[in-house]
């Protein structure tokens, strides 16, 4: 691949040359100029450091070369600068305080006679030696070449982080250090360690030692989705995990050699059920019996906010302070029920003498008191945007993963903010097909949707947008229970949130950056060793199908996919498609229904069928519309596609009451048979409608019953999907009208009873 691309960004132009190198960069440097030539690599080549006797640098160059023998094979001595190497064909490390670049910029020369690295800070060596990376070919070798190239490269912003929860999952030693070193490799500087959460304690607090006996230990948890079965049903699998104080010394120190500041953070006053279940005291129900909470979702048991649990929580923030050196502590802030406040009189006692007028002033008490101990101690603290609720603390931090308006809010109270939305930043959403992805919590978030994310708001000023820090993407583990499946859901969607955060603002091109991405997995594959490789997701090779009418009102289904630079092969046949198949050039016109099967030759695969009708992109009407943002265009009932599973919602209409729906298939024809589905997920208040009922009419005013149908099912079970079909013989009709009757209100025994329930539906098919 060629790359040329032109980005003037810094104080003077860069101009990107065409040459025959390729230059698979992410993120890609801010300015960039090719050049023709290459420097050949080999256990000849010395990584040469200058000021010599600089422990920093040397340390950089060290950490380096050690990067280079795991993933290349080549080993490279580091040695101090010499008049007899500084003339050799060597890597050359310098630090130079006299670049503009900032703490963590640098420049890049590479040449076929040397290369040369320069920075202000050690910061910026080391984030010019993983650019070095990236440019060597993937696997193990005994020389290698770099592409020539001119480089001045600063990130956009001075935070770039990932979460990685281990609270619900927890994640050993080996796969942490690993988890930073992909972050370092594509310059991420800030590792955000969620370690306490309602499902487990994973950190050793030396004084209160039942915090991980008791806390960190799960009895067991839910199996498949949270809302799958009704009742939930568990596993009867324990799990269990915690870092021991050395152990986090280690990672540590780990991370601070590849310059990743890690941001521990310690829930409170909500997600605290492991610890209650540790001390019990600390709730405003001791004599509940807390246990480590077996469920997903938000435990009602929260910390009381009592002098008992203020001393325990600076003994705990006191620990946590010794072992992470960095400014930040995360005190987490979010959802947090007040039930069990409002039930204490204690906590309406306190509310009473404090002048607090709810439940909510309650939580800013709280964490104003440990915010105020934590500056006591040199240390900072940011949560969730929930801690914007009834006034922010002084000089808390917010992270704003409820959308945008958080960061906005806290910017504009001149507040730092690290934005964090879900919509665009949580790596655990399906970023597939969900209907063949493994099990997540739901959502759909695919590459091309991460990388579209611009994380400065626009409504903020110029003034006020010096207070966003940067952005973090999140990935929380309910459904994550392995090193592997966090790698799936991570990568590449975490390297897409490192460019936007290191480009500048008005440089990001999809297209140009799936083609390097293309490129740069095979790195994911080899940099850590060649029997360590990443289990990436292979998403950006998947193709995507769409539909639309032609001008004769056929459908025509159009295939797509985000690796633009390969070939897709279909069938209509039913045989599986290979590089001898129909090769796709332009929309596939269908005439009756048929299963579309496509390939990429780089793996992407489609399976899916499109079911044709007479009532397909026909127009309907509501009698009283769903929510607006179940229909918007008034199309989803009889686009062609079906819904495939409970777990992807995107093709479902949601209805809050009854429905009434007329659909008009332009001419009096033939109607043999009128079928739709109906999904089944008691859990999420999902019921089917009690009855159906389908008539027809020839005029739109003069409707024939044509079926009244119950809907019989069990309430107890999985998640299903439940079909309604109504047959006809000699049936004539323009008009289709069918109307369902809600379910009402959810039973007794239900979690939710006494609330409405709403029901699902896909596709009017008319035959």
């Amino acid at each position: 691949m060629k790359h040329l691309l032109l980005f003037l960004v810094l104080s003077f132009p860069s101009f990107a040359q065409t040459t025959d190198n390729q230059y698979n960069l992410i993120p890609f440097p801010a300015q960039f100029s090719g050049q023709t030539g290459q420097f050949t690599l080999s256990s000849a080549t010395r990584i040469v450091i200058t000021p010599a006797k600089d422990p920093a640098v040397r340390a950089v160059a060290q950490t380096v070369a050690g990067q280079i023998k795991t993933a290349n094979g080549l080993s490279l001595s580091v040695s101090p600068t010499t008049p007899a190497l500084a003339k050799g064909a060597h890597i050359f490390f310098s630090l130079n305080k006299k670049l503009t670049l900032g703490n963590e910029g640098y420049k890049l020369t590479i040449t076929p006679a040397r290369i040369l690295a320069e920075a202000a800070t050690p910061n910026g060596l080391f984030y010019a030696a993983q650019t070095l990376r990236q440019l060597l070919p993937a696997g193990q070798m005994t020389t290698a070449t770099l592409p020539a190239c001119a480089i001045a490269d600063k990130p956009r912003f001075g935070y770039r982080g990932l979460m990685l929860d281990v609270g619900r999952h927890f994640m050993p030693v080996p796969f942490v250090k690993k988890f930073i070193d992909l972050m370092a490799l594509h310059k991420q500087n800030t590792f955000h360690w969620h370690l306490t959460e309602d499902q487990g304690w994973r950190i050793e607090i030396k004084k209160y030692p039942k915090l991980t006996q008791v806390g960190s230990k799960r009895a067991e948890s839910i199996v498949g989705q949270y809302s799958q079965n009704y009742p939930q049903q568990f596993d009867g699998k324990p799990v269990s995990g915690f870092y021991t104080q050395a152990e986090i010394r280690d990672v540590v120190r780990y991370a601070q050699s590849r310059f990743v500041t890690i941001i521990p953070e310690i829930e409170m006053p909500g997600h605290a059920q492991a610890a209650l279940a540790s001390y019990p005291e600390l709730g405003c129900d001791p004599a509940k019996g807390y246990q480590v909470y077996t469920k997903w979702g938000v435990s009602e048991d929260v910390y009381c906010p009592s002098e008992k649990t203020f001393t325990f929580l600076q003994d705990v923030l006191t620990e946590v302070i010794a072992l992470f050196p960095g400014k930040y502590i995360h005190i987490g802030g979010d959802e947090c029920p007040k039930t069990a406040w409002k039930n204490s009189a204690f906590c309406q006692d306190l509310m009473k003498k404090n002048g607090l007028k709810d439940e909510h002033e309650l939580q800013s008490y709280f964490i104003r008191r440990i915010e105020k101990f934590l500056n006591s101690k040199g240390r900072s603290i940011i949560g969730w945007d929930e801690i914007l609720e009834s006034g922010l603390a002084p000089n808390a931090t917010v992270m704003s993963w409820r959308g945008t308006a958080g960061g906005i809010a806290a910017a504009k109270q001149k507040h730092t903010v690290i934005m964090s939305p879900a919509g665009t930043c949580y790596l655990d959403s399906y970023q597939g097909n969900p209907a063949t992805e493994p099990l997540a919590i739901g959502g759909y978030l695919p590459l091309d949707q991460v990388y579209a994310y611009e994380p400065m708001p626009a409504e903020l000023s110029a003034a006020e947008q010096k207070y966003v820090m940067g952005v973090q993407g999140n990935i929380w583990t309910e459904y994550l229970p392995t090193p592997e499946a966090v790698e799936y859901a991570a990568f590449p969607r975490a390297v897409a949130l490192a460019e936007i955060s290191w480009m500048p603002a008005g440089t990001h091109n999809f297209e140009d950056f799936a083609l390097r991405l293309k490129n740069h997995l095979p790195q994911l594959d080899q940099n850590f060793g060649p029997s360590v490789p990443v289990n990436y997701a292979k998403r950006l090779f998947d193709i995507s199908a769409s539909t639309q009418p032609n001008a004769q009102g056929q459908l025509q289904v159009q295939l797509s996919k985000l690796d633009t630079d390969s070939r897709i092969f279909y069938t209509i046949n039913g045989r599986e498609p290979n590089e001898r198949s129909t090769e796709y050039i332009g929309p596939i016109t269908l005439t009756k229904t048929t299963t579309i099967r496509a390939m990429t030759p780089t793996g992407g695969k489609l399976t899916q069928t499109f079911t044709l009708h007479k009532g397909k992109n026909k127009p309907y009407t509501y009698a009283q519309s769903p929510a607006p943002t179940n229909d918007p265009k008034t199309n989803k009932l009889t686009d062609g596609v079906r819904g495939e599973t409970p777990r992807d919602r995107r093709q479902w209409v949601n209805f809050f009451g009854n429905m009434d729906i007329v659909l008009d298939l332009g001419d009096v024809t033939s109607v043999t048979k009128v079928s739709l589905n109906f999904l089944k997920v008691i859990l999420d208040k999902s019921f089917p409608p009690t009855s159906v009922n389908i008539a027809l009419s020839k005029d739109g005013a003069d409707f024939k019953e044509a079926l009244t149908q119950p809907i019989n099912y069990e309430l107890t079970g999985p998640w299903d999907i439940l079909p309604v079909v109504a047959d006809f013989k000699t049936a004539r009709a323009r008009y289709v009208r069918i109307r369902a009757k809600n379910a009402g209100e959810c039973p007794a025994g239900h979690p939710d009873a006494g609330q409405k329930t709403y029901f699902s539906t896909d596709e009017i098919v008319v035959e």
